[in-house]
């Protein structure tokens, strides 16, 4: 039991620090399906937790005994929101480098080696023409 309680002091604070709120968290109760004979059958020890402002949703009932439940799934709850806002903050990082690097200016001979390319291109293009109007033109 002192195991739980220590347990329930950390995710307290991992949910302080990511800024969830509890008032931001739906919990309900389920009656839980397979192994677990009566307990299971009679008692709604299955969890479901949904957080409101990123809409991820968590079930769990993998032990036998409704607290348990509760910690596991506020566990895995708290995982998937920072793993979410890990994945976020990627992707605003990697669209700023992105603008960086379309607001800076091409180097002189990089633009030169392009238009020579294009130029080549325009004249191999231009080979193709058809022989009518080669001679209109």
């Amino acid at each position: 039991m002192a195991k739980l309680a220590g347990g329930l002091r950390s995710l307290g604070k991992k949910m302080r620090d990511l800024g969830v709120r509890e008032e931001d968290v739906i919990e309900s109760f389920i009656r839980s399906s397979g192994p677990g004979g009566q307990n299971v059958n009679k008692t709604s020890t299955c969890v479901y937790l949904k957080h409101l402002p990123t809409g991820i949703e968590v079930k769990c009932q993998s032990q036998r005994y409704q607290a348990l439940n509760r910690s596991l799934a506020r566990s895995i709850l708290l995982d998937k929101i920072e793993e979410a806002f890990r994945r976020d903050a990627l992707r605003r990082r990697s669209l700023q480098a992105k603008a960086m690097r379309q607001r800076r200016k091409m180097p002189k001979r990089l633009k030169l080696r392009i238009l020579e390319g294009k130029r080549r291109h325009s004249e191999k293009k231009s080979l193709r023409k058809k022989i009518r109007e080669i001679e209109v033109a």
